[in-house]
């Protein structure tokens, strides 16, 4: 078959009626179900719009956290990833086990005790002061619209350019509106429903890609053969990018010189992970909307099931693909490339999408559509609902304290509007960056802007003795480090195949998940020796906000803003008022009694659960970590 960009295209319009079909059917069925779970649960409190009522069972909010993290980027990443370089790239997937039942076992009942709605929040609580917290909020609001928004916009806009032959613009707008539509309205209920039904969608189309393209090649016997043969016919002389990894097979690869070193993915990836799964709003926002806290473990370990079936569905289609369009998926010219996907630096990224057109039937292809743009609005669904949840509380809140939850309510749904507005402007400016360097740059924004967040959320946790004054110069040594990095990252672009790399060594011989270990521990070195120079923080910065505290206290019900509503517990007669002693500049305890009228206090998690389920819960973990390990061994 032609390479040519018009026969790619040509195919793409061969769309029968029934794939049209399914497709309208799937978003009628989203919207159905969006405005199904509006309705179920009260959108007109705060507690009831960002953290759904805080009544959520575990399997929803398990799908929803596997949905908000396989959105289209890792669909087509992944895909493209283990194209070009085989099975490593499934550590990425697998690492998040852990992760979870740390978020489950050891984060959330922090956050719960401290009675939180956004992670700025919480380090507001812990720390005093509002410079961590503003800081905070204002890096997760550009880092969603920078990484997540934008990348998951451009690569499903990508996909649905290369099936349907629309036009990007029209095809991201069309799924922008009605993703907004459904997040405005319903808020996090409706999100967490819709994730679901998208999680299940997903899986489906993604079984039925997978055995068909197992069929195509003759069984996963012959995977490793017909890829180590998967090279193009145009090749560039006295170069060897051309060629399929020799370690393609090899899960963990040489500490130094692997494309994805093995100290790297261990450690490294796991510091990313605790960003990702422990303090990002996306994640942290769906396991508070639990009911108790065997919800929240129940939804944690069922994420990590998720969480191990990319591999099979995603990573090794993706391998497939390149075996069977070696000239299109595996192209190295940069002539031939452009003529294939409009890229210079390679194609690996229309591995997915190329199986797509190629080997579904009629209606399964607009079934993998669909799934495609399941994975992009149930990641979009998230970030926008997050982002707002963090404006509002974190930064409209803190300028106008008094603000009703009328107000705060609207101010939430004005911000996803004002998301969306940025994301269409920011499409053109992804579009001009090429396809192949939209993965080095999520992975570089993430290794040089979270390891300092994921040292001061672990030590804030674990360490009574941190300060603020710790935290803040950790942070800003770590964002001053990090983004000098970023700028020689984003300087020296890797060169194409058989171009030579003027880059300085530094930047090639530090990986960037080895800089991410690095640039973690200078920022815990610079915390530790501030905080143990500066006064220690007040018992009222510690009791219920570190591991070490959570039962310092008699257990009590903690309102969704903790101290609005001090002087209301006596009026509902459930407890005496308990006087507060706040240190200066927290802010937080300022005119409490005058405000309580206003905001009622919603219901509460408490982090005692059933000796059952407990026990329940901690069997599963096993058996999912001892799952996990097998899986590492085979394919070490």
């Amino acid at each position: 078959m032609s390479n040519s960009t018009g026969n790619f295209y040509e195919l793409a319009q061969s769309f029968s009626i029934s794939d049209v079909i399914v497709i309208a059917t799937y978003f009628l069925l989203n919207l159905a179900v969006g405005i199904w779970s509006s309705c179920r649960v009260s959108r007109n409190t705060l507690s009831g719009y960002f953290l759904a009522g805080r009544d959520m069972a575990w399997w929803p909010i398990g799908a929803s956290l596997f949905a908000s993290s396989q959105g289209s980027g890792l669909f087509i990443g992944l895909a493209g990833t283990g194209a070009a370089g085989g099975i490593a790239v499934a550590g990425f997937e697998w690492n998040a086990t852990y992760v979870l039942l740390a978020l489950a076992w050891v984060f959330v009942p922090v956050y719960i005790s401290s009675g939180i709605v956004t992670m700025p929040e919480y380090l507001g609580r812990r720390f005093g002061g509002e410079r961590i917290r503003t800081y905070l909020a204002v890096l997760s609001l550009l880092l969603s619209i920078f990484t997540k928004i934008s990348t998951d916009l451009y690569s499903g806009a990508l996909f649905i350019q290369v099936c349907l032959g629309w036009n990007l613009y029209l095809s991201t707008i069309l799924m922008l509106v009605v993703t907004a539509l459904y997040t405005i309205a319903g808020g996090l209920a409706a999100v967490i429903y819709t994730d679901t039904l998208q999680t299940f969608v997903m899986i489906i189309g993604a079984i039925i890609l997978t055995i068909t393209a197992f069929n195509k090649i003759g069984g996963y016997d012959n995977l490793e053969r017909v890829y180590s043969l998967a090279v193009p016919s145009k090749i560039i002389p006295n170069s060897t990018c051309h060629l399929p990894r020799h370690d393609a097979m090899h899960l963990f690869r040489d500490a130094v010189h692997g494309d994805l070193p093995w100290p790297g993915m261990t450690l490294g990836l796991t510091i990313l992970a605790t960003w990702y799964w422990c303090s990002d709003q996306v994640i942290v926002q769906r396991s508070l909307s639990a009911k108790n806290m065997s919800h929240v473990k129940g939804a944690s370990i069922l994420a990590s099931y998720l969480k191990m079936l990319p591999f099979i569905f995603i990573i090794l289609p993706g391998m497939i693909s390149r075996a069977l369009y070696p000239d299109s998926v595996g192209c190295v010219d940069p002539e031939e490339c452009v003529k294939v996907c409009g890229a210079e630096v390679g194609c690996s990224n229309i591995a997915f999408p190329k199986l797509v057109i190629e080997l579904m039937p009629n209606g399964l292809r607009g079934l993998m559509i669909a799934v495609m743009m399941a994975a992009l609005m149930s990641s979009l669904t998230s970030i926008f609902n997050s982002s707002s949840t963090l404006f509002t509380m974190d930064i409209w809140k803190k300028h106008r304290p008094r603000a009703s939850e009328k107000e705060l309510l609207l101010v939430g749904r004005i911000v996803t509007v004002i998301l969306v507005v940025i994301s269409v402007v920011w499409i053109p400016i992804l579009q001009s960056a090429n396809s192949g360097q939209l993965y080095v740059y999520i992975q570089a924004v993430t290794s040089y802007l979270a390891p300092p967040v994921t040292a001061v959320f672990t030590l804030a946790v674990f360490w009574k003795r941190t300060n603020e004054q710790g935290a803040f110069w950790g942070l800003m040594v770590g964002l001053v480090v990090g983004v000098c990095r970023m700028v020689l990252e984003f300087a020296f672009p890797p060169p194409r195949c058989g171009v030579l790399d003027s880059a300085p060594a530094v930047l090639r011989r530090v990986h960037y998940l080895h800089f991410a270990i690095l640039l973690c521990g200078l920022t815990a070195v610079v915390i530790t020796v501030v905080s143990l120079l500066t006064p220690p923080p007040t018992l009222e910065q510690v009791c219920n906000l570190t591991w070490w505290t959570l039962t310092e206290e008699p257990q009590r019900e903690i309102p969704l803003q903790k101290v609005s509503s001090l002087g209301h517990r006596n009026s509902q007669g459930s407890e005496p008022t308990r006087r507060v002693r706040c240190s200066h500049g927290t802010g937080l305890c300022v005119a409490a009694v005058r405000r309580s009228e206003e905001t009622p206090a919603p219901r509460v998690l408490s982090v005692r659960e059933s000796v059952f389920w407990s026990r329940f819960c901690c069997v599963n973990a096993l058996l999912v970590v001892g799952l996990n390990v097998f899986l590492y061994a085979y394919f070490a």
